[in-house]
């Protein structure tokens, strides 16, 4: 037979099992979507693509290598700026 302390124990637990499931869903699970968004994203950049960078500039790729691209900024063809690949968070295919 049960006790009132073994009661309240499996209750404990599962308030536990509940909070740590909740956390997970509502933290981890949309960090990990984002991140996945993020790499392909990344994938499918290619030089001559608009993009949009976290310091909320626009400019256009010029040139990549693994982790850094070149970017051209404005109607000035002398500002080129390199900067790593994890600062764009937009991108926009030239139309054909």
């Amino acid at each position: 037979m049960l006790t009132a302390t073994g009661m309240s124990t499996g209750i404990l637990i599962v308030y536990v099992v509940f909070f740590c499931g909740l956390i997970y869903f509502m933290s981890v699970r949309p960090q990990q979507k984002e991140k996945k968004k993020h790499d392909e994203l990344m994938a499918t950049l290619a030089v001559g693509d608009s993009v949009l960078t976290t310091s909320g500039f626009y400019g256009i790729v010029i040139d990549m290598t693994d982790d850094t691209v070149i970017v051209e900024f404005g109607n000035n063809k002398n500002c080129r700026i390199p900067m790593q690949k994890a600062a764009i968070v937009q991108l926009e295919k030239p139309e054909a």
